[in-house]
Formats: C-alpha cells, sequence, structure tokens
C-alpha cells in the first residue's frame, strides 16, 4: 500500500511543470535571472567545476550582465568563497585569448572590468577566468582551484519525472522503490562515482537477488553495440569497493557485501593485480572484482529517501 502510494506521489510530481518546483533540492531558484543556482564551495580546477555542472544538469555560471554579476555577489557573501572568488565559465580553451562563456557569450560582450595588471596571461598559461567579491575579474590557469557557482536557466519544456528529476533516464522501479539509470558511456569507477553523485543518485547497490535481477534486466537493455568509449562489454561498475583492504568488500554506504548481494561470478574475485578494488557487475548478474582505472559501463541508484528529500 505504502509503496503504491509513493508511486502515485511521484507520477503527479512527473505531470509538474520545472518552474512551479525545486529542479533540485540543492538548487536555489533566483527570479532575477529566472534560473535555479548552486555554490560549490569546495574547490576545484576548472576541468572538473565545468564537469560536476554539467552532470547536474546546469552549466558553470558566468556573469553574463549587470544582473547576473550581482547575483553572483550576493552568493559568495559571507562565505569562504567572497575571498578567494569564483570560477566563472568564461573561458579560452578552444583559442587563446578568445574567452567566452559556457552558453558562446564573447567576453567582450559582457559588462565587466579586469582587476588592476589584469589580464596578465602569465607563463602564457592562463585561459580561464575568475570573478572576485567586488565583480572585477582576472585571468587564471584553469589547473588552480576555486570554487564555482552552478546555473540552470528555467524551461516551459521540462517536467520532473516520477523519480523527482528532469532526467528522463532515471526509471522506477515498483519491485525495490528505488530509480535506476543504466550510463552507456563509460568511465572510470572514480568518474562513475562522480556522475551519479551529481545526478543526486549513487553507484547502485545490490541488497538482494531480486535488486541483482533487476540489473540484470537492465544491463540486458543496453547490448554490446551500444556501450561506447570501452572493450568491455560484459561488466558495469556498481557501488561496492574494498576500500584498500584486499578482499574485504563493503559497499559505498559502508555495509559488508555479507548482508546483502554477495554473489560472485566463478572464479571471482580473483585479484589478478593491484588494482581489482572496484564493484563490478557482469551481465549473467553476478559480481566481479574490476580494476577502478579501467572505462566501464555504470549503474546509478536513486533512493526513495533522497527521492522525498528533492521533493520537498
Amino acid at each position: 500500500m505504502a509503496l503504491s502510494f509513493l508511486f502515485c506521489f511521484f507520477l503527479v510530481l512527473a505531470l509538474s511543470p520545472v518552474e512551479s518546483r525545486q529542479f533540485r533540492y540543492d538548487y536555489k531558484f533566483n527570479q532575477d535571472i529566472q534560473g535555479w543556482i548552486k555554490l560549490h564551495p569546495v574547490p576545484s580546477t576548472w576541468a572538473d567545476a565545468r564537469l560536476r555542472c554539467h552532470l547536474e544538469g546546469a552549466n558553470l555560471a558566468s556573469p553574463q550582465n549587470l544582473k547576473f554579476a550581482t547575483v553572483l555577489k550576493n552568493t559568495l557573501r559571507n562565505t569562504h568563497a567572497e575571498r578567494t572568488g569564483i570560477f566563472t565559465g568564461i573561458h579560452a580553451t578552444f583559442s587563446k585569448g578568445d574567452f567566452q562563456s559556457i552558453e558562446g557569450i564573447p567576453l567582450t560582450k559582457m559588462p565587466l572590468q579586469w582587476m588592476p595588471y589584469e589580464p596578465d596571461n602569465e607563463n602564457n598559461d592562463e585561459n580561464c577566468i575568475v570573478m572576485h567579491s567586488n565583480g572585477t575579474i582576472a585571468d587564471v590557469n584553469c589547473n588552480e582551484v576555486f570554487p564555482y557557482v552552478c546555473y540552470r536557466k528555467k524551461s516551459k519544456n521540462e517536467v520532473l519525472t516520477e523519480c523527482g528529476t528532469v532526467d528522463s533516464d532515471y526509471h522506477l522501479d515498483p519491485r525495490t522503490g528505488s530509480c535506476y539509470k543504466f550510463h552507456f558511456i563509460a568511465r572510470n569507477w572514480t568518474r562513475a562515482f562522480m556522475t551519479c553523485a551529481a545526478e543526486g543518485a549513487y553507484l547502485a547497490i545490490i541488497n538482494n537477488d531480486a535488486e541483482a535481477e533487476i540489473l540484470k534486466d537492465l544491463f540486458a537493455k543496453h547490448p554490446d553495440a551500444e556501450l561506447r568509449f570501452t572493450h568491455i562489454k560484459d561488466i558495469a561498475f556498481v557501488g561496492f569497493h574494498n576500500w584498500g583492504e584486499r578482499n574485504v568488500w563493503t559497499t559505498i554506504h559502508g555495509q559488508s557485501l555479507e548482508m546483502g548481494f554477495n554473489t560472485f561470478s566463478v572464479n571471482q574475485p580473483d585479484g589478478t593485480s593491484p588494482w581489482d578494488y572496484c564493484g563490478g557487475f557482469f551481465r549473467t548478474g553476478k559480481l566481479d572484482d574490476s580494476w577502478c582505472s579501467d572505462r566501464m559501463a555504470f549503474i546509478c541508484e536513486k533512493s526513495i529517501d533522497s527521492l522525498l528529500d528533492e521533493s520537498e
């Protein structure tokens, strides 16, 4: 009965326009810029900041106009970012000196002022732009680390799915009450972990035989030819790891595999190298100890609890 109620609840969410609700629980809507923003206070390189925003369904924010610059300055107020400044989406990584935002807006069309003695292109290696709390900008090396802000523009064409997300690739399975997404674009295990986290999910944790069958069925919907950028077609990353202890397997949420699904494939785990310490899942529905550095498909899971948090 409770599961049926939740399914109906999320179905109602799916019919709700995005602009009348939160895009994500961790983003805040700002009327002045007609979109949602999120401050990431943990400093990152420009490339990782851009990727994180992209995976969250947003863009690395740029002060596109005076109103936007004001919103960003207010967002930085009373935070660590107020002292350090933030990465913007303005970059010249494609062509030296041709600065433009992620959206393709040239820097010359933005009402921004350089800091004194900037730009200086120190060591001929400064292709990214930082904005400081007073609204001025400076060119910096893209491999330096700064906090950053992600921005999602409001759209009338998006709706929340039954999974409480605008990502239509997540689907609710009533057998577990969780939502799952199969990523056929291969990444290594740490990037897979980051991707799921950025989507408000986590690398799938298999709690029992029934959930293993769900993931097996999901894998079967994606034939070898569909998987991209990997030569490994029969394994996908999932959410367990040995946490540095050889052959002591624990989920990413800290539970021993002995408490859930613990059925490895024949002759697995084999520990053929020092790098076999990340969780893999065979098409056959059995587990594998996989190289963390390999690029493979992976499966993300959104729990009911996280969905409820996002819908509040």
